[in-house]
Parts: C-alpha cells; sequence; structure tokens
C-alpha cells in the first residue's frame, strides 16, 4: 500500500508517516486508510494542489508536515507526552479533514466535509508568499488555514471548493482579521467566475 503515489511526486507513505507523532510512536500506529476513498481523496487533493505548487517551488523545497490522520495516529494525538506533559498535537476531525473519508466507530465519517488536507511549507519562502501564490494561480482548495510566516499552512481539497481563508492568533483561535487583502481576491475571484 505505502507505494501508492498520490500524485506526480508524493507516495502514500510520506503522506502518512510525515508527522513527529508517528515517528516517536511507529510501532504502535496503523498509519494507513481503511477506507479506499480516502486514498481516492488524497490523490484528488494531490493533483489539484500539491502538484502543481511543487512543479512552480521544486520538490527539494517542499516539506510536508502533516497529511492523512489514521485512527491510530488520532489516537495519539489525543494524548499527552509523559515526560513534558504537553498534548503530541492538535486535532480536529470534524473539521481539518485530515482524517479524509474515514469513518468512526459508529460507521459515521470523522468529518462530514470529506476531502483530504495536509500540512506543509516551502523552505525558504514565507508562507504568506505562498498563499498569495495559491490565491493568484486560483488553486481549488476547500479550506487554508494560515499560522504565521515562519510556520507550515493547512490547506484542504473537497467536495464545497469552499476557498474559506483563516488565520490564527497565537492562542490559537481562528480569526479572518489581517487577512483582508486574501478575502477580498478569492471574493473577487469567485464573482468573476461567477460572471463568465
Amino acid at each position: 500500500m505505502e507505494n501508492i503515489k498520490l500524485g506526480k511526486y508524493l507516495f502514500l507513505e510520506e503522506f502518512c508517516t510525515c508527522t513527529k507523532t508517528y515517528a516517536k510512536y511507529s510501532d504502535r500506529i496503523n498509519p494507513y486508510p481503511q477506507q479506499p476513498e480516502s486514498i481516492e481523496a488524497m490523490k484528488d487533493l494531490n493533483k489539484a494542489i500539491i502538484d502543481p505548487i511543487i512543479d512552480e517551488f521544486g520538490r527539494d523545497r517542499f516539506e510536508l508536515t502533516y497529511g492523512f490522520c489514521s485512527r491510530d495516529l488520532k489516537r495519539y494525538l489525543d494524548k499527552k507526552d509523559p515526560i513534558s506533559g504537553i498534548k503530541n498535537g492538535r486535532v480536529a476531525p470534524n473539521l481539518d479533514q485530515h482524517l479524509a473519508h474515514e469513518l468512526n466507530q459508529k460507521g459515521k465519517y470523522y468529518c462530514s466535509r470529506l476531502g483530504a488536507s495536509c500540512d506543509f511549507m516551502i523552505r525558504n519562502l514565507e508562507s504568506n508568499q505562498l498563499v498569495d501564490w495559491i490565491i493568484d494561480h486560483h488553486l481549488p482548495f476547500d479550506s487554508l488555514y494560515f499560522y504565521g510566516c515562519d510556520r507550515p499552512i493547512h490547506i484542504s481539497y473537497g467536495p464545497q471548493h469552499k476557498r474559506d481563508i483563516w488565520a490564527f492568533t497565537e492562542s490559537g483561535k481562528p480569526t479572518k482579521r489581517g487577512i483582508e487583502t486574501w478575502l477580498t481576491k478569492v471574493t473577487t475571484a469567485a464573482l468573476n467566475k461567477g460572471g463568465e
């Protein structure tokens, strides 16, 4: 399964094993999806968003920090490190699309928005410049989260194609403040597309 190519560049293995939490607990985590639809969603994300970005900036500059989140990985992200007492990571399975089309124990999708998402950065490029490029090139994202110029961005691709953008305060609260230029560009592009 790990040799499945998701697009022109990335393989399923990298997409499922790139987190620090997986590296720390890899002997206890099955990082791979259980639903074939999750793989298809990751392929769609790669073809629509990741491939054009790597085409532009180069494979050697692309750094994936968080891709697919399996049920096992979710469990460990929710746990606290026994030494530091700090949670291994943040996960919002009902919102962030990292679990793609995976089902919970009740047989319901973790995230009803479906699609797939990932977090990444481009080395030697501030993330605000990366967001500029994504918006200017009209990539069909669903949600984009901007955490700061020196942090990875989160981007998803799913059936809603909302092109919704959020920034986050230092305390982790979502805000639209400070990203008005991006919001205006996205709205203008949507209006222009609707008028064609």
